[in-house]
C-alpha cells in the first residue's frame, strides 16, 4: 500500500502534508502535488493533515487512476520538502468537482 494525492488537491496546493512526511516524497507541479509511490513508506502521517482530504490510501476504490498520475508525475516535478504558501483563491476551488477535467497542468510553466 502507499499514498496517493487526488483532484482535490487541485488549486489547493496547501502542503500541510509536505511539513509531516518523514521521506520527502512529495512533488510539486503547477497547481497540485503528487506522492512517489516507490518513496513512501506507507506512514500515513500525511492523511490527517491535508484540510482538503486530498490523500488516499492506494487501496480505496476509484484509487487507480490517482496511483497513475502520482507515479508518472513524480518522476517529472520536482520534489518539495519545505510547505510554501498555498494558491491565494485556494479557498474558491476547496468544494468544487471535476478539477482534473477543468485545471490540471501536466507542466511547471
Amino acid at each position: 500500500m502507499t499514498y496517493i494525492v487526488n483532484e482535490k488537491c487541485i488549486k489547493c496546493k496547501l502542503m500541510d502534508c509536505v511539513d509531516v512526511c518523514p521521506v520527502d516524497c512529495f512533488y510539486e507541479g503547477k497547481n497540485m502535488l503528487v506522492i512517489k509511490p516507490d518513496e513512501c513508506i506507507d506512514c500515513g502521517v500525511c492523511e490527517p493533515e491535508c484540510p482538503v482530504d486530498a490523500i488516499k490510501a492506494d487501496t480505496e476504490p476509484g484509487s487507480e487512476k490517482w496511483l497513475d498520475i502520482n507515479k508518472k508525475y513524480s518522476e517529472i516535478w520536482p520534489n518539495i520538502s519545505e510547505k510554501k504558501n498555498p494558491p491565494a483563491d485556494h479557498a474558491d476551488f476547496k468544494n468544487e468537482i471535476n478539477k482534473y477535467e477543468k485545471y490540471f497542468k501536466e507542466n511547471l510553466e
